[in-house]
């Protein structure tokens, strides 16, 4: 009974370690799909943490804040289940 529970003990472990390398995989593919989405915005003010050409905070001048036109991914959240599939399958 003891090996069966230390064998248990090791898949479970095992199965954890896989869970978390996958989540962190897909963080990483949601960083890169951020940082090419605001490498291809064409101004300095992509997204409300970034900073304008002055130094000053963007915040609601951002193209984020702003309806309409560009809309730059600038947060983990933007990134759908669907991006990060199409990343993987190129």
């Amino acid at each position: 009974m003891r090996g069966i529970g230390l064998i248990a003990g090791v898949l479970y472990l095992m199965l954890s370690m896989a869970a978390a390398a996958a989540d962190l995989a897909e963080e990483q593919i949601r960083k890169a799909l951020i940082q090419q989405s605001i490498a291809a915005y064409p101004g300095s003010c992509p997204c409300p943490y970034n900073v304008d050409r002055a130094g000053r905070q963007c915040g609601r001048r951002s193209a984020y804040s702003k309806q309409g036109g560009y809309s730059p991914l600038c947060y983990p959240a933007d990134v759908t289940p669907e991006m990060v599939a199409r990343y993987r399958n190129r």
